[in-house]
């Protein structure tokens, strides 16, 4: 990668930078705890990961952590896995969630929004009473500290009440989105054994009504752990024979009692997709989730009480915890159920135009898919509340900066783009966004505070301006404290710890640049290796899916037997496209000039469509299976993927090609 210094993209004005939460935690801290006053982010940065101790304990006490026992000291062992975080420490995250019920009980903590588009609020008051009532009949139902809650629940103010009336008890929650079919949520479900089933009859997504009673009563049949079923009629359906109806349960006046918890203590489970096997179930603490998410939220994304935050996503997705936790910083948060381009493509701008959001969050994909379709977000929708537009899910290419930031330049908006990357396994970002650091195009802005990122080589030396492996080098407090079912450890130890003993390895390819900024290139474990060069996926969709001919690419590279390699790339088509030899040559000649030569692919091949995670990520490794001749059965988990009619033609075309 070159190490030439190009223009920033954006730079945050002096009156951003010094209006920034994270511009009065540094001097503060440069005050209380030896933080360097000078320097800005980067110095305070490699403060905050050679000084961790000190860093976190700073954390908890600009945020105010409220510790019901003291902590011993903050880190008792720094190896991982099995670093021990504040031990001695007992707290409770819904107690934090709910704090500024105190001071502002009358205004919105949530703004539930459906396919109508019409926000409708939560007060603080009403969520801390709903929660109470809740929490208490938990307590009645036998629910006790470390029981499994579950939600099979769409993005909702009942999911919001249900979670944190789990945490409030000690209990341990788990979701899913009401689109998983039976057995992919009996697949994450069926490994923590729930005493308790929050579950709607349906949901409503693209205009339309699903049924998801015939699933509920699978659920409900599968899931012999379960002391109790809570019915929320979504669809205004009657509650079934055996469940417990939503609103008595949720109707009471009641204080919250929070169980005051071990820092250690789980909060969730979360799933990986677990496209190869069962989803690995990963847990993650109370306090960690608790000391993470306000450094990221109230640091990171700049996020307070005059806040309004929006993250496109469902209850299947760490997405969804992470926004909820914007409660922590006492910031109102944005909940949609529906389809992401319902009635027309433009609709998450419509939302987040009609809640007076701040900050924005949605998928890179989403951007690309408004830039496709001719969407003027800044134009078309009065956005002059908006700080910063976030993405994730997967990097945002080069054009997808240069289109936002030209949209919103048009209407004389500053907008601060966030790229963000991190992972399901920590709950949280591994870089990202920081208020006071210039945006370069197809850059992530920087490493997280108290977050150790590398690139290392193979043989565990450290990269600049080259693409190494995403390395982590010392814990963070929401890396998970366990595996469900894993005894003894050894499949977390072996999902991140195997390749170098002690330093947790992501599976992402990345770059550090010599400017401090982050590049994502993809994930490793699909790496294509082109005559001993690594080269990332992600460039070759960027450049490809910049053509308005491609509607989605996947590229794989298959080592064939003999030595051979074969790179294909799929391409699925836009409405009226059709791939003869002059689209061909335009794509091989777009990848050629924009990235090399080695990046052409051996053969360009239309496909009905390209593969996805429930979650929304293309599947590189099942189908480099396939294409190595796997049986589909063997190759994938069937329960993990959007549509398994799909995998069936990557199947077909290896089994011709032997």
């Amino acid at each position: 990668m070159s190490t030439e210094n190009p223009q920033p993209l954006w730079q945050p004005d002096p009156q951003r930078i010094a209006q920034a939460r994270i511009t009065t935690f540094q001097a503060w801290a440069a005050e209380r705890h030896g933080a360097p006053a000078e320097g800005g982010y980067a110095a305070l940065h490699r403060w905050s990961v050679d000084e961790p101790e000190t860093f976190w304990k700073a954390v908890t006490e600009w945020f105010d952590v409220r510790f019901s026992t003291p902590y011993a000291r903050v880190l008792g062992d720094r190896s991982m896995p099995g670093a021990q975080w504040f031990p001695g420490a007992t707290l409770n995250y819904a107690e934090h969630a709910l704090r500024a019920a105190a001071t502002r009980a009358d205004e919105p903590a949530l703004l539930y929004v459906d396919e109508t588009h019409d926000p409708r609020p939560v007060t603080w008051a009403e969520l801390r009473s709903r929660v109470g009532s809740l929490a208490a009949e938990l307590r009645a139902l036998g629910v006790r500290p470390g029981d499994r809650v579950s939600g099979y629940l769409p993005n909702i103010p009942q999911a919001v009440v249900a979670f944190l009336a789990t945490a409030a008890v000690g209990g341990v929650w788990t979701s899913c989105a009401p689109d998983f079919g039976a057995r992919s949520v009996l697949d994450r479900f069926q490994q923590v054994e729930p005493v308790v089933l929050f579950t709607v009859d349906g949901y409503r997504y693209g205009g339309k009504e699903h049924d998801r009673r015939d699933v509920v009563a699978e659920l409900r049949r599968e899931l012999p752990t379960l002391r109790a079923v809570v019915h929320i009629p979504l669809l205004g359906t009657d509650t079934p024979d055996g469940a417990l109806d939503w609103s008595p349960l949720t109707s009471a006046d009641i204080e919250p009692a929070f169980e005051q918890v071990p820092f250690e203590h789980p909060l969730w489970v979360l799933y990986s997709s677990g496209t190869t096997g069962l989803p690995k179930a990963i847990v993650q603490s109370q306090g960690g989730i608790l000391v993470e998410h306000l450094k990221q939220l109230g640091l990171h994304c700049d996020l307070g009480p005059e806040d309004r935050f929006f993250w496109y996503t469902s209850t299947g997705w760490m997405m969804w915890n992470f926004l909820v936790s914007g409660l922590l910083t006492g910031t109102t948060i944005v909940l949609y159920d529906g389809s992401p381009g319902y009635p027309d493509t433009g609709a998450q701008w419509r939302i987040t135009e009609r809640t007076g959001a701040t900050f924005y969050g949605t998928s890179a994909a989403y951007v690309m898919a408004c830039r496709k379709a001719d969407v003027h977000p800044s134009r078309d929708f009065d956005l002059s509340a908006v700080q910063c537009v976030a993405t994730t899910g997967s990097p945002l290419p080069p054009d997808g900066f240069r289109w936002l930031h030209d949209e919103f330049a048009e209407s004389g908006a500053d907008l601060w783009i966030a790229s963000v990357s991190g992972g399901t396994d920590v709950c949280s970002c591994f870089a990202g966004g920081v208020p006071t650091l210039p945006v370069y195009i197809g850059e992530l802005q920087a490493p997280g505070l108290g977050t150790d990122l590398q690139s290392w080589d193979p043989s565990g030396k450290p990269l600049t301006d080259e693409v190494g492996e995403l390395v982590v080098t010392n814990p963070m407090p929401s890396m998970p404290i366990h595996f469900w079912n894993d005894p003894d450890g050894s499949r977390y130890h072996d999902s991140y710890f195997d390749t170098y003993p002690g330093v947790w390895r992501h599976g992402d390819w990345i770059t550090l640049t010599s400017r401090g900024s982050v590049v994502i290139h993809g994930r490793s474990d699909s790496t294509l290796n082109r005559q001993g060069v690594r080269m990332g996926s992600a460039d070759i969709y960027e450049a490809v899916e910049r053509l308005p001919q491609i509607k989605e690419s996947l590229v794989i590279g298959v080592e064939q037997s003999g030595g051979g390699y074969w790179m294909p790339l799929f391409v699925h088509l836009a409405p009226g496209a059709v791939l003869d030899e002059d689209l061909k040559g335009l794509i091989q000649r777009t990848i050629r000039e924009q990235l090399s030569p080695r990046h052409v692919p051996d053969e360009i091949i239309e496909v009905p469509g390209v593969p996805h995670t429930l979650t929304g990520k293309r599947i590189e490794v099942p189908v480099k299976r396939l294409l190595q001749g796997t049986p589909l059965e063997k190759a994938v988990n069937p329960g993990s993927v959007d549509n398994l009619d799909l995998l069936t033609f990557y199947e077909d075309l290896a089994r011709q090609r032997t």
